[in-house]
């Protein structure tokens, strides 16, 4: 049985990797939904029937536990697929607002950057609510760099003159701390460190495994040696758009220019 990788978009591979570096022995299904991404302007009922649709293709396909690799996702639907399939681990990815809060912060300010989805979100409200950082937190959408990656536009001048943008009216060198709340941003890191000098940029994908991997533990999940021996001479990852299977050779070369530009970073 794989482990399903779930996102909008190729995003998501930043949280394959980080569930490889720390489980290299597991089999996984990478499920991207490239026909809707990205879900950041999609409606709160479109996002809730994508996910739904999407898990259930990863359930019926054996996947033992799902990682949900997209914030917005997380924030709109997590708690319904959790109903749903209630003996399944399902782990999503959240802005790592709690270590910003709790490890970073000196005396300064927290930048949050995400989907529109995911910085409107109850959900988000309610975690920088419950940290008590209201009045420290700020919060920023930033639509366009799910667009980049997606079309693989990694050149540091045009993403650097997009934040440069963003940021206008933000003073830079306020923040203790820059939050990326979603995992497509995390391609780049190096322009929001070249921005921000000397200020951490974390996620939330270790976090997210690392509790994946305490959940699949509590349920006796992780791979066996007859599982081993089953899937002998399989691939380690299985890769899906939309339910389709991946074959094509310049998408698979595309996504492992992805999978190599996150190493890369990390």
């Amino acid at each position: 049985m794989r482990i399903g990788v779930f996102d909008s978009g190729l995003g998501g591979i930043t949280l394959l990797n980080q569930a490889i570096r720390q489980m290299p022995e597991e089999y996984y299904l990478f499920y991207a939904d490239t026909d809707h991404v990205p879900y950041g302007e999609k409606t709160r009922e479109q996002i809730m029937r994508y996910v739904s649709d999407s898990a259930r293709f990863m359930i019926d396909n054996g996947c033992k536990a799902l990682v949900i690799g997209c914030n917005t996702a997380t924030s709109v639907g997590i708690s319904h697929l959790r109903k749903e399939w209630p003996d399944i681990p399902i782990i999503g990815i959240e802005p790592a607002v709690k270590p910003a809060m709790t490890r970073y912060r000196k005396s300064g300010r927290i930048l949050v950057c995400a989907t529109a989805i995911t910085i409107n979100g109850e959900k988000l409200e309610r975690l920088i609510e419950r940290l008590k950082g209201t009045e420290v937190v700020d919060k920023i959408a930033l639509p366009g760099l799910v667009r980049l990656a997606e079309s693989g536009h990694f050149e540091k001048e045009p993403v650097e003159n997009y934040l440069r943008a963003a940021f206008s009216g933000l003073d830079l060198k306020a923040y203790d701390c820059i939050v990326l709340g979603c995992t497509h941003f995390n391609f780049f890191k190096d322009s929001f460190q070249d921005l921000f000098p000397g200020t951490p940029v974390i996620d939330g994908s270790r976090a997210a495994i690392a509790q994946l991997k305490r959940r699949m533990d509590a349920a006796g999940l992780f791979i066996t040696p007859q599982e081993k021996e089953k899937l002998a001479g399989q691939p380690q990852i299985v890769w899906y758009e939309s339910g389709r299977a991946v074959t094509d050779e310049s998408e698979l070369a595309r996504i492992g220019k992805l999978r190599e530009r996150w190493l890369e970073l990390n």
